[in-house]
């Protein structure tokens, strides 16, 4: 297979849609049973979990390693899923994997286990940075944990928990108890587990699940640096006597922050990695996430954000009050219809007009639809269904742009905009 064909062979396996359960996804892994046999760092959550792995990556590639990326969705190439030292994988490469596990999932299919997309690209990935000799493998999750096919992962340098919101509750459950249950899955026994700042009941989870599987457990907060500056160029801080910056925006930030910092100590300390502060402060300056309150252009700005829970909403509008609290502003914004639409509100008084947008995905909310849902919040609402015409009509106006509600809405109004 070329590179197209093995794209088309991929999706083509979508059909079979999100179906957790590890029983498939071990059989494949039986087929390339060396794929496992790495150094992971294992990282799973709601929100952050793109940001910890994007500063982890960089700063290990600094410090000389040759760093796995593998983080979903993509937002522009598909490639973006599986990098390598921030690089994504090359297409012939991408090919030949394909080319050459393709067989062994016809095989099992014929068998009757049915391997779904997220399942194949999971074994794909790791199966290339084995075959390329990664030294470490930054692995995000999918979708929670416990029943996600990254969670055959037999033994982590270290298990992370980002910050945990609601989402996906028609899979993982309608409580935080409930989503920190399968977020904490990914612990395993006798190992070392970071946790971001949580809320109170879902620490609880975490905290019963590592003792019970006897993990020493670390808490982000605990790590020691003084922010002294945030603005529109990034966040400003020490970290033992040494300045640094983090040019991802918003005082959320500064949790995952402390949570990529956490696990580099981890490292550090209970792995013998030789990792410097300068390699740290290179390496988190250096950290790009796309469609994290990410500045496309400016005169007028353009920011894109994938925020689409509550708690990424809430971060957004945040970000929002922090850094253009002056002047009017435009919203673009297009939801799934899946999504917790209650948190829309966060968004009241913030624009002066927001045009809704469809997406181009089954479980998009309409715009109408969405439209009728954000009449409390702005005024000067506008339904504008084309992404493109959407932005188009937002810079006619010639105030600053934000673009918020989806990832797959990022996906497919980024290229466009940066053009």
């Amino acid at each position: 297979m070329n590179y197209e064909e093995s794209l088309r062979f991929i999706h083509s396996l979508d059909k079979f849609g999100s179906r957790p359960g590890l029983d498939r996804v071990k059989k494949l892994f039986r087929t390339v049973p060396e794929a496992l046999g790495q150094s992971f760092i294992h990282v799973a959550g709601t929100n952050g979990k793109g940001s910890v792995c994007a500063m982890l990556s960089a700063v290990l590639q600094q410090a000389g390693y040759k760093v796995g990326l593998f983080t979903s969705p993509y937002i522009v190439d598909f490639r973006e899923r599986i990098q390598i030292n921030n690089q994504m994988i090359e297409k012939e490469t991408l090919a030949e994997a394909v080319t050459y596990l393709e067989p062994k999932l016809r095989k099992l299919n014929e068998q009757g286990t049915v391997i779904t997309e997220f399942e194949f690209i999971t074994v794909l990935s790791f199966y290339l940075f084995k075959k390329l000799g990664c030294d470490i493998v930054v692995c995000e999750v999918g979708m929670g944990g416990l029943l996600d096919s990254t969670n055959l992962i037999p033994f982590p340098l270290c298990s992370v928990i980002t910050r945990i919101d609601l989402d996906h509750t028609a899979i993982l459950g309608e409580t935080i108890e409930a989503v920190a249950f399968q977020k904490a899955g990914i612990i395993k026994s006798y190992g070392t587990t970071v946790t971001a700042p949580q809320p109170r009941e879902a620490f609880a989870v975490i905290e019963q699940k590592a003792r019970r599987e006897h993990n020493t457990l670390y808490r982000a907060e605990d790590v020691r640096l003084t922010v002294t500056e945030m603005n529109r160029g990034g966040t400003r801080f020490v970290y033992h006597d040494m300045p640094m910056r983090l040019p991802l925006l918003g005082s959320h930030q500064i949790d995952n922050l402390r949570c990529a910092l956490a696990v580099i100590e981890v490292l550090q300390k209970e792995h013998g990695k030789q990792i410097s502060l300068e390699n740290i402060r290179d390496g988190l300056q250096n950290t790009h996430h796309p469609a994290r309150f990410e500045k496309l252009r400016e005169n007028p700005t353009v920011i894109l954000d994938g925020a689409h829970n509550p708690n990424g909403l809430q971060a957004f509008a945040t970000a929002v009050r922090t850094y253009y609290a002056e002047g009017d502003k435009t919203l673009i914004i297009g939801i799934l219809a899946d999504k917790d639409s209650t948190s829309l509100s966060l968004l009241d008084g913030l624009f002066k007009r927001i045009i809704v947008t469809d997406i181009d995905n089954p479980r998009a909310l309409p715009a109408a639809e969405l439209a009728r849902k954000l009449g409390g919040v702005c005024d000067d609402i506008e339904v504008i269904e084309s992404p493109r015409e959407a932005y188009d009509k937002a810079l006619s106006y010639g105030d600053d742009v934000f673009v918020c509600g989806s990832l797959y809405l990022a996906s497919e109004i980024r290229p466009y905009i940066i053009g």
